[in-house]
């Protein structure tokens, strides 16, 4: 039997990269090379770079301030042009396109202009809100980016609703006062206490003339 969880909100806030687009081969190819060139465990670079904007991840590992800019150059060179390696998360079009324009937005820890290169890509409509890493000055898990993107709909995050695939990005919705929606199989004690559907295929969105939109999640 299907168990159906049914969420009442009046905006939902996506992440974007592991929610919205599978970008994994892409952060392979950033923060391997990034990893290469200073001889460090890529695959820890990686799993603390999920989630986390791209400045954090380089000044937790770089300290002259003139290579951090480099690398923050090229990391945002490479998120702006390949395109090809990145492809939507199954559902994310249909979902998205189901949404009042005004009642959704995207809240990432990409820069701005690149992940809306990168979301327009895989054929998925730009929102009109959308926060990136250059717009806050504290990057999740830090509740600014998801508090900006409720004000930006007019919003109080309590009636907003937060889809997140990292520890990080799940900790900045709940501190923001949002619901959160874990999106795939991301482990962490916060992610596992959060309902969860595998892909955005498993979640439907109607408009409700009393409190906005109902979102089903299967």
């Amino acid at each position: 039997m299907t168990t159906e969880t049914r969420l009442q909100v009046k905006g939902v806030l996506f992440d974007m990269d592991g929610t919205l687009v599978d970008s994994n081969a892409l952060v392979d190819v950033i923060w391997n090379e990034f990893s290469d060139a200073h001889g460090l465990d890529s695959t820890e670079v990686r799993a603390y770079a999920h989630g986390r904007p791209s400045r954090a991840t380089v000044a937790t590992y770089l300290d002259d301030e003139a290579q951090i800019a480099h690398w923050i150059d090229r990391i945002h060179h490479l998120e702006g042009s390949l395109f090809d390696a990145v492809k939507e998360i199954t559902g994310a079009r249909a979902l998205v396109a189901s949404l009042q324009s005004e009642r959704w937005a995207v809240v990432t820890s990409a820069i701005r202009e690149p992940a809306r290169a990168r979301i327009g890509a895989v054929g998925i409509q730009v929102p009109d809100v959308l926060i990136g890493a250059d717009d806050v000055t504290h990057g999740k898990p830090d509740p600014e980016g998801y508090r900006a993107g409720a004000a930006a709909l007019g919003l109080d995050p309590a009636d907003c609703v937060v889809f997140e695939d990292t520890d990080a990005g799940a900790k900045a919705g709940l501190a923001a006062g949002c619901a959160v929606v874990v999106v795939g199989a991301g482990r962490s004690e916060t992610l596992d206490s959060l309902p969860r559907v595998p892909d955005l295929t498993h979640v439907s969105a109607a408009v409700d003339a009393r409190s906005g939109i109902v979102l089903t999640l299967t």
